[in-house]
């Protein structure tokens, strides 16, 4: 895996890799002064001798190409400001599967939920949770039992207390 730095940082430590093979050090040596592998050394030196200064150049490694264009991207944002109810969902919480679901129905582009939580997470935005609660909860008989029946049945009048 290539270490964290800026291109000129790497660029530079190839250079050192390069100097130090001149002085007749083994390859071995090299890397472990430049704390690499030893397989690492021996390719830039293959590409300096083929390619020559050029070829010690550190190369951008983009990853892969996002599905959505920045266009596509502010368009989502105004999509999700709508709310969700807009969207045939019966509450307003934007969870990752519903995003996903929105991508995929507005822009025609596959979106897993994860990647979905990854792109609100870059514009800013956080995934809600629904609150997993029952359809059938009384909320005045729950408050009816905290005021009544827990003080009864908890073990301490403080709560629970380390004995």
């Amino acid at each position: 895996m290539r270490p964290k730095g800026s291109a000129e940082l790497l660029a530079d430590r190839r250079r050192r890799a390069l100097k130090l093979l001149g002085a007749k050090l083994s390859l071995n040596e090299v890397a472990r002064r430049i704390s690499c592998a030893a397989s690492s050394v021996m390719r830039w030196r293959n590409a300096w001798r083929r390619r020559g200064a050029d070829s010690l150049q550190v190369r951008f490694s983009p990853g892969r190409p996002r599905r959505l264009t920045r266009r596509q991207e502010r368009r989502l944002v105004r999509i999700l400001l709508q709310g969700a109810v807009a969207h045939g969902y019966r509450t307003e919480l934007w969870t990752t599967k519903r995003v996903a679901e929105v991508i995929q129905r507005s822009f025609h582009v596959p979106c897993h939920f994860n990647t979905a939580g990854q792109l609100l997470h870059r514009l800013g935005w956080t995934h809600q949770k629904p609150e997993g609660r029952a359809l059938e909860r009384d909320e005045r008989a729950l408050e009816r039992w905290k005021r009544k029946d827990w003080p009864r049945v908890k073990k301490t009048p403080r709560g629970w207390a380390p004995t």
